[in-house]
């Protein structure tokens, strides 16, 4: 039986000892960068547990809550709209089979946009979640990358007097969202973390989120002298560090780093699956050198823990590593206080969270001095009341 005791000095012993060995041939550190928040709140798809993950209203409450990043995964549709969707199908988060029986196992990028609006991808939260569920849910829509931009912006979807999106027809088949100023908008204005989803079956998809980013105005150069806060208020989204780019894949990675020079970068990690296939120190390290070479400044692994149960990539001795290399940590993704107090209590082994409870991690680093002072209690169910769920 190993003894316990000596695994961890073992794993410390070898770990000086590769980086000993390394340090002669290690490329140059990343600058630091100044342009993401410390301790950056990174609300996941916007949130998976008060609401339909990625929809208006995930996205609204992200932003009224106090998010510095609404955090979403790019996907492309038949007729070329980038739309935040994390899985490859549309079974789970939609009532597909109901509305399209004979296409269930077909893949956002067999769909028109406006097929897709013919889904709804909120009732199924009603019926996974029954103790958090809301008639309004019903009906929620996917959401684009356009929409996403707008409700970090401060807008909702325009609807009539039934509720109903009010949308233009640019020509057959093709539509477009209207948006308004939304009436419960406090003043928050998050960044975007883009996380190019599944590229492989997107090609040239990077080149696609470029094209639609200058479109909407997210490369433009903003003031540096813009600070992250403001009047009490997230003002990363009028800063130079409105815009962080995510992947888990090798070749997006690099071809991020060509396109979009002088953007943050994050270099996600998995464990199996096609990904990373083992976590031995000298697979990890390989993976945080390649972050490096590719122009990332942030590396993204998974922790353990409930609900989820990911892989546990995220101990004591790989948090050294990826920092003795000059890297950055955004880990996912938190859902619990007892996972926050595990990773960024005394011991900082994450800069920062993928947090599904962006409320729980707001309250979290107010109570440890790590972020601006809130104004008032962080009230997740407050928050949808406010929107008018």
């Amino acid at each position: 039986m190993t003894n316990p005791i000596r695994k961890p000095i073992f794993f410390a012993l070898l770990l000086v000892s590769f980086q000993q060995t390394q340090s002669q041939s290690m490329k140059q550190l990343p600058k630091a960068t100044n342009d993401v928040p410390t301790h950056a709140v990174i609300a996941h798809r916007g949130t998976t547990y008060w609401a339909p993950e990625e929809t208006e209203v995930a996205y609204r409450w992200a932003r009224n809550i106090g998010a510095d990043y609404l955090e979403l995964d790019i996907q492309r549709t038949k007729d070329g709209v980038l739309v935040a969707l994390h899985d490859d199908h549309l079974k789970r988060t939609t009532n597909i089979e109901k509305i399209y029986p004979e296409r269930t196992a077909q893949s956002v990028a067999d769909f028109t946009y406006d097929e897709l609006l013919q889904l709804d991808a909120g009732s199924w939260f009603n019926q996974a979640h029954t103790e958090l569920a809301r008639e309004k849910f019903k009906g929620q829509s996917i959401a684009t990358l356009e929409d996403v931009v707008y409700f970090s912006r401060g807008y909702c979807y325009e609807r009539d007097v039934n509720g109903q999106r009010v949308l233009d027809t640019i020509a057959k088949g093709v539509v477009k969202s209207r948006y308004v100023r939304d009436p419960q908008d406090n003043g928050h204005r998050p960044g975007l973390y883009i996380e190019t989803k599944e590229p492989h079956l997107f090609p040239n998809i990077e080149q696609d989120l470029h094209q639609e980013l200058v479109r909407l105005g997210m490369l433009n150069n903003v003031s540096k002298s813009e600070p992250f806060y403001k009047d009490g208020k997230v003002n990363v989204g009028n800063t130079t560090g409105k815009l962080v780019l995510q992947t888990f894949s090798k070749a997006s990675l690099k071809t991020l780093h060509q396109l979009f020079p002088g953007v943050p970068l994050c270099f996600l990690l998995w464990l199996g699956d096609g990904d990373m296939p083992s976590d031995d120190l000298q697979t990890y390290s390989n993976y945080v050198q390649y972050a490096l070479d590719n122009g990332a400044q942030f590396f993204g692994p998974s922790i353990g823990g409930a609900p989820n149960h990911y892989p546990e990539l995220l101990q004591p001795w790989q948090a050294q590593l990826i920092h003795a290399r000059g890297l950055y940590i955004h880990a996912y993704s938190f859902d619990t206080e007892e996972q926050m107090y595990k990773y960024a209590n005394k011991t900082l082994l994450t800069d920062g969270m993928f947090t599904n409870r962006s409320d729980l991690t707001l309250a979290f680093y107010i109570r440890k001095g790590r972020h601006r002072t809130s104004e008032g209690k962080i009230d997740g169910k407050k928050v949808l009341k406010q929107l008018g769920f």
